[in-house]
């Protein structure tokens, strides 16, 4: 079964046929469009589930039982080794555009000397800080060649 429609151009008449198998190829097309354009996830680090982290009583867990709960962490304190941190975060990309974060959580664990648990604390995006970097370059000793200098510059060097 076709369809039919008349477009005008120049007081002329065009007639135009539309066929229902190239209205389902143009409606998959169109689908398959806007299906590419769902936000990419992604999930990175390492966050122990609630349930495991109920586990866990100040004082009572050592190192190492801490470890078979929740897992190695993410990182180790550098000047305290008694400080463990488990970081998390969760990205959304929209097709070509920069990831924004959904959600970062970072689990601190603090140890006393005997290495049992005194502390948990989580903290999360809202308890960050942004920091703005400074753009700018250090100078390098050197000499700057210009482009006719790179491609002539060794011209008359023979030994």
């Amino acid at each position: 079964m076709q369809y039919r429609r008349t477009l005008c151009l120049n007081g002329g008449q065009v007639i135009m046929s539309i066929s229902k198998p190239s209205k389902l190829l143009f409606s998959f097309c169109l689908m398959a469009l806007l299906g590419a354009c769902t936000p990419k996830i992604d999930v990175r680090g390492n966050l122990p589930d609630p349930e495991r982290l109920s586990e866990i009583v100040p004082g009572e867990q050592s190192r190492a039982e801490i470890k078979e709960i929740l897992g190695t962490p993410s990182t180790i304190a550098v000047f305290d080794q008694e400080t463990w941190f488990y970081i998390s975060q969760r990205t959304e990309t929209l097709a070509f555009f920069e990831p924004e974060v959904k959600e970062r959580k970072v689990l601190i664990l603090k140890f006393d000397e005997e290495g049992f648990v005194t502390t948990i604390e989580t903290l999360t995006a809202e308890n960050g800080k942004k920091i703005q970097p400074i753009d700018r370059k250090t100078p390098t000793a050197g000499n700057e060649f210009t482009l006719i200098d790179q491609l002539f510059g060794n011209l008359g060097r023979f030994n």
